[in-house]
């Protein structure tokens, strides 16, 4: 029964996790066409990837910074659209602004389940942004509400809100008098209306007579509410230059995170004192190196490696996810050489392996194939998934492991080549070296949806029945209704 518990635990974390994520991704390509040149900010904000074992306790900022403006955006992903933020009373970590500055941005972002998996959730416009300076002054003024968690899943945090009121449908805003707002519903012309006080408080109509509104649009509130921010592009090196000596933590973070993109000798300077400073916060430190390597500097890598044998295995782990965002050769070498030491923590290791298959360059691919026979099952499902990554671009490749693989590669092969389904069946046919690899090539093949390969299969009937036959089974079994059925 506590395993039961755990997993509903899990699952439910996973989702709040994905709900994140999708929000922040939307909100990533919403700022892109709004001409802002996003990164992200906070590291994973938009990822589903979890780690049990080792966990990483990151500096606290906005999920996404414009480098031209400099603005930064904590994206919120809402399953009920509404202003408000978890709060903790009791921790200054915890609390709703920890880690927001003035000039930053709320995005809230409406999230929708579009499937049965925790990981299924699609996020819909208007992408809205809130000034966090507007939301401190209504903050101090007590003009928002609170309310209690609703158990131990909560993380026990209160919900602060900011009162607004939100357009249910599209429509046509007819009538803004007697404090009350009222739009024309499109779908059938109904008059809808919504009152411009909420428990005491006094909203500001936030769009005027005959604007069209959009479904979930925040259309009255305490606060300013836009679909759009404009891009000063007045951010440049000297900006984040000083930035990086600011006193405030989260804003010599942003700066060392930021300055690869204005590469220069004094820039150069500038992150190797700060990478090289043992006075400052080892994160600053680890983007500051980032930077650096990002540039094709050599320096860091020295600074990597004894990261990544340092005592705190935080430290380790977050130094791998990092090499998997530096796309060139030192990164992935770096990367190889933590996943094949034995002597490392296993979920190092793992964390080596998801980063590779980020990295997707194709150094990497033996290494993978590798730790195929290692006893850890974590290491080598994280292997596995990276391997798939490589399907994009390097499948035939990953073939060619097949008939020269043992047992335990061949079969980490063969599922990253059934997740990835990048080949045509001609691909496979020279694999077909012994019973085993027949074996995973029928495995291969008949996990794949028939409709692709139905007009291809002849090739493999006449080059082996038996093969074709324990396809056709396959596609037989999985394609009928009692595929996934389970008891309860």
């Amino acid at each position: 029964m506590a395993n039961r518990r755990s997993f509903k635990v899990d699952e439910s974390f996973l989702e709040k996790i994905s709900i994140g994520a999708v929000a922040t991704k939307k909100v990533f390509e919403h700022l892109g066409r709004l001409g802002h040149k996003p990164i992200e900010l906070e590291r994973g904000s938009m990822s589903f990837k979890i780690w049990k074992e080792i966990k990483i306790k990151r500096v606290r900022v906005p999920d996404i910074l414009c480098i031209n403006c400099g603005k930064r955006v904590e994206s919120r992903g809402k399953t009920k659209l509404e202003i408000s933020m978890s709060h903790s009373f009791t921790s200054p970590e915890r609390g709703w602004d920890s880690g927001l500055n003035k000039d930053d941005y709320v995005a809230l972002v409406k999230c929708t389940k579009v499937g049965d998996k925790p990981i299924d959730w699609e996020a819909e416009e208007p992408i809205q942004y809130i000034p966090v300076d507007k939301m401190k002054v209504a903050y101090v003024k007590d003009l928002v509400s609170s309310e209690k968690p609703k158990g131990a899943t909560e993380g026990f945090e209160t919900r602060i809100v900011w009162p607004s009121a939100k357009a249910e449908s599209t429509g046509k805003v007819t009538s803004l008098e007697d404090g009350k707002l009222q739009y024309k519903r499109s779908s059938d012309n109904r008059t809808i209306t919504l009152s411009l006080e909420k428990k005491g408080v006094r909203l500001t109509p936030l769009v005027k007579l005959n604007d069209i509104v959009m479904e979930n649009q925040i259309i009255a509130s305490i606060v300013p509410v836009y679909t759009v921010f404009e891009c000063s592009g007045q951010a440049n090196s000297e900006y984040y230059a000083k930035m990086l000596k600011s006193p405030s933590l989260t804003e010599r973070y942003s700066a060392a995170k930021v300055l690869f993109s204005f590469p220069s000798n004094s820039t150069v300077k500038l992150l190797l004192d700060k990478m090289g400073d043992e006075k400052e916060h080892i994160y600053v430190r680890l983007e500051a190196a980032s930077s650096l390597l990002k540039m094709e500097r050599k320096e860091p890598l020295s600074f990597f490696e004894s990261l990544l044998d340092d005592q705190y295995l935080e430290n380790r782990l977050e130094s791998v996810i990092i090499l998997g965002e530096i796309k060139n050769d030192d990164a992935c070498s770096l990367l190889v050489k933590t996943l094949l030491d034995a002597n490392q923590h296993p979920e190092i290791r793992a964390g080596a392996a998801w980063s590779l298959g980020e990295l997707r360059n194709h150094k990497a691919m033996d290494a993978l194939v590798r730790v195929f026979n290692e006893v850890e099952e974590g290491i080598r499902v994280e292997a596995a998934r990276a391997l798939a990554k490589f399907g994009d671009k390097f499948t035939k490749e990953i073939i060619r492991f097949l008939p020269r693989s043992n047992e335990n590669e061949r079969a980490g092969v063969a599922w990253a080549l059934s997740k990835s389904g990048n080949f045509v069946i001609g691909d496979l046919i020279p694999a077909m070296i012994d019973n085993e690899a027949r074996k995973w090539v029928a495995w291969i093949i008949g996990t794949q949806k028939e409709a692709k390969y139905i007009d291809h299969i002849e090739q493999l009937k006449e080059k082996d029945k038996e093969v074709y036959f324990a396809v056709t089974v396959l596609w037989k079994i999985l394609s009928s209704w009692i595929e996934g059925l389970d008891v309860y």
